[in-house]
């Protein structure tokens, strides 16, 4: 059992590592246009919210779009009405990761951690952040994979078996825990794609995964809201801003879980794919029921929030 939990707990490390590198290896390739991306596409909610959707795609961290959103804000580079569209957009923007994880690319670990770690050696920036990226993604590839096959043998012991059975049987106990390691890890995509890994090995059922996912979209708000310490009003709005509406959102969904897990499981057969699916349905719906009265929330927050 310790074996088992102490490989857990190095593949969770090498999962968090891969999603660092490959992201800081993205950003540090696209910093130069980020904050003008973020400056000029963000006028309009629906131009803000295709911006947040591409940028975190593509940087693989709603968190840090969120932090580079709280900082824009709290330097007064952009209004905080424009930062709303940024928030559904990367809402969106995260599930592509996920989605990521989905696919079977097994096959390119070793040579993209070969790759990546040649690349780093060299001195010239651009080079050394295309090998981060490529070591990046093969660690995260085979912190999957780990987090599978030491899925099995995890839940077999009776502490670990008896939170499951807890989560399993109750939906509100998974949504903490989901909320609770999204807040001390400070990454909702980590979290749920550990979750992804006991899934896949039918550890946890479809209702407590998802459960997990949405309480993951709340804890992740956890980031922002500390970016936006001492940082004026303006990035306070946005963080409370960020955390009414995944709150709100997972709210609203908490009594629609089994709907959305026979939805998902129409599209798929692997309980891992549907989780992925689940969040795709999840922070779409959310983010383009809102996206029309993204100014009328901005003023909500405002009026309720500007004395703080």
């Amino acid at each position: 059992m310790m074996l088992n939990l102490f490989l857990f707990v190095l593949l969770i490390l090498c999962f968090l590592l891969g999603m660092l590198w490959l992201r800081s290896g993205l950003f540090n390739i696209a910093s130069s246009k980020v904050k003008k991306w973020l400056h000029f596409l963000t006028d309009t909610p629906v131009k803000g919210a295709a911006t947040g959707t591409v940028m975190t795609a593509f940087i693989h961290s709603s968190s840090a779009v969120m932090v580079l959103t709280v900082g824009l804000a709290s330097s007064g580079i952009i209004p905080f009405r424009q930062t709303v569209g940024i928030m559904l957009g990367s809402n969106i923007g995260t599930t592509f990761t996920l989605e990521m994880f989905t696919l079977n690319m097994n096959y390119l670990i070793v040579p993209s951690i070969m790759i990546g770690c040649v690349m780093i050696a060299f001195k010239k920036d651009t080079v050394r952040s295309a090998g981060m990226i490529f070591t990046g993604f093969g660690l995260i590839f085979a912190s999957i994979q780990g987090i599978q096959w030491v899925a099995t043998p995890l839940t077999t012991h009776p502490l670990l078996h008896a939170y499951i059975e807890k989560m399993n049987s109750h939906v509100l106990f998974a949504l903490l825990i989901g909320c609770v390691l999204t807040a001390l890890i400070q990454s909702s995509t980590v979290v749920t794609g550990v979750t992804m890994g006991f899934l896949a090995t039918q550890s946890i059922d479809l209702h407590a995964g998802i459960a997990i996912m949405l309480g993951a979209n709340i804890g992740t708000c956890i980031t922002g809201f500390i970016a936006s310490l001492g940082g004026g009003i303006q990035a306070r709005l946005t963080a409370f801003a960020h955390i009414w509406l995944n709150v709100i959102g997972v709210l609203v969904f908490i009594p629609l879980i089994p709907v959305l897990g026979t939805v998902v499981q129409s599209l798929a057969g692997s309980p891992d794919i549907q989780l992925a699916h689940a969040s795709v349905i999840f922070n779409l719906l959310c983010s383009l029921i809102v996206l029309p009265f993204a100014y009328q929330f901005a003023r909500f927050i405002e009026r309720v929030h500007s004395g703080t």
